[in-house]
């Protein structure tokens, strides 16, 4: 678009527009495939223990079994490594083929484990290589269709889905795990190993794995119903006709395009440079690398708490020992600990973010949670001892909470936004999915990294090395999250103006590296 630094009408008129109807059609839309995504990854929290008394409990054990390291790894990790896989390809598919032409293939690939744990982990690296997809077209779409001035918090409160998804794994957990509980006694481990499992236990985590296919069924139809964004189709497939028709009826005003300045614009060959080229790299290389390396530290912490706050409850005392319960009963305790979680700290965090970032910008809220997280996880770690003696767990779950307001109050918000707003329509969908995948590399090491460095190291498991225990492993992600903030740096604020405006896709080269 060089020497022309007007807009398309379109887009101009996208920028400009009052909030209406549409936009929120398009949040729901959009982030109910983030509810979906959030329950079926961290539902696997919920029944990872049950599987472990299901597969892994010796006959006459002295004790409930678990989940092997290596086997609790792979059922927490393999669907992360199908989500960065997922992020990836359909990042860079979006950009080729459209945003919406990749938009319900993602849900088709969303599929739910039947089975034992090879084929759980085999599902669900599908499922979450469906679930990647998610990430930078979801981000992609929203930011398109938003105004300006609200962009941000469209955005955000897309993503903030993924909180209500979290609780409502909970819930249905809660709800299952309730009715087969009060079907059966609950007698002492130790006077009989195998009535720690009621009869029906098997059906519990198939029924609450089951339910994350409702929420992407009614998801699609509308997906397939949404038009194309009107910068991809003006930007990219260089139809301004065709993109400012589908935005005047979205939009029910009606929007003629200046198809000389399109064609001016459309024939100008100076922002054809591609993904990591040399001017690439002079425009953006620093504003990728601020977005992938805060999203990658920001997951090591975040997917460490979600997916085993479970394991850090039971060592604090917060949630009865296995032996004390039956196996649906642990169901029920450890749904109702991450349900309490989610209400008071992880939704509460994410819709702070929707209605304060418009305002504060996305730098400010994202540095001050990278801070917090610090702060807390510190709190956490430095008097560990305290908190797991008896009477004091309350306040270990408070401040543990806090973590997670603001993780959500913060970069795991944040790092979402950012990259679907600060880079060219024609890359946006990329980079927000490497940006993306570099976060779910980070959750591959927070899932596989915290599993093993949380064991006790004066316990160490048969056929496994001890790890350095979670007082430690606290205090190394309480090291990521002030890595992260450092690198916060590199991120720059995009609140208040338009995706052209902060891409620089409406200047010269020249002027764009002046």
């Amino acid at each position: 678009m060089a020497g022309d630094g007007e807009q398309l009408k379109v887009l101009t008129a996208l920028d400009q527009a009052k909030t209406q109807w549409y936009h929120f059609m398009a949040i729901v839309i959009a982030g109910m495939g983030f509810f979906t995504d959030a329950y079926d990854l961290f539902c696997i929290s919920l029944v990872s223990k049950l599987l472990g008394r299901i597969y892994y409990t010796e006959p006459n054990s002295p004790s409930p079994g678990t989940l092997p390291p290596n086997v609790s790894a792979a059922v927490n990790g393999v669907a992360l490594c199908g989500t960065l896989a997922g992020q990836l390809f359909f990042g860079w598919l979006g950009d080729k083929l459209g945003r919406k032409s990749v938009y319900g293939f993602t849900l088709i690939l969303m599929p739910h484990p039947k089975g034992v744990i090879s084929t759980l982990c085999f599902f669900r690296f599908w499922l979450g290589f469906g679930v990647g997809g998610d990430y930078p077209l979801s981000a992609t779409i929203m930011s398109e269709y938003a105004n300006k001035k609200t962009r941000g918090a469209f955005i955000a409160a897309v993503f903030a889905m993924q909180g209500f998804g979290i609780l409502f794994g909970a819930i249905v957990a809660l709800v299952v795990s309730s009715g087969f509980r009060n079907s059966y006694p609950a007698p002492s481990y130790q006077d009989n190993p195998a009535a720690s499992l009621v009869p029906d236990a098997d059906y519990v985590w198939r029924i609450i794995l089951m339910f994350g296919t409702i929420p992407a069924a009614l998801t699609y139809y509308w997906r397939m119903k949404m038009p194309e964004t009107a910068r991809y189709t003006a930007l990219i497939a260089r139809n301004a006709k065709q993109a400012a028709a589908d935005m005047s009826k979205v939009l029910n005003s009606e929007i003629e395009e200046d198809l000389d300045r399109a064609e001016r614009q459309a024939s100008s060959g100076s922002n054809e440079w591609g993904l990591f080229s040399a001017q690439f790299v002079r425009r953006h290389g620093l504003h990728l690398l601020g977005t992938t390396s805060t999203w990658f530290l920001l997951d090591i912490a975040f997917y460490s708490q979600n997916l085993f706050q479970k394991d850090i409850f039971s060592k604090v005392g917060w949630i009865p020992p296995a032996k004390t319960m039956n196996a649906v009963e642990e169901v029920f305790r450890i749904a109702r600990a991450q349900a309490l979680i989610a209400l008071c700290g992880t939704i509460p965090g994410y819709w702070f973010t929707v209605f304060f970032i418009d305002i504060i910008g996305r730098f400010a809220i994202q540095l001050m949670g990278f801070f917090m997280m610090t702060v807390f996880m510190i709190g956490l770690a430095a008097p560990y001892h305290h908190w797991t003696t008896a009477g004091h767990h309350t306040g270990f779950v408070v401040m543990y909470g806090f973590t997670f307001f603001f993780a959500n109050f913060g970069p795991n918000s944040t790092t979402f936004i950012v990259p679907a707003e600060i880079f060219p329509a024609r890359l946006r969908s990329t980079c927000h999915g490497i940006s993306a995948a570099a976060g779910k590399a980070g959750a591959i090491i927070g899932a596989f990294g915290f599993l093993y460095a949380a064991q006790d190291p004066h316990k160490p498991e048969a056929g496994y090395s001890p790890g350095i225990g979670i007082r430690n492993a606290l205090f190394v992600l309480a090291g990521t999250n002030f890595l992260g903030m450092i690198m916060t740096l590199l991120v720059p604020e995009s609140k208040g103006l338009s995706l052209e405006e902060i891409s620089k896709e409406t200047v010269d080269d020249e002027e764009a590296t002046a």
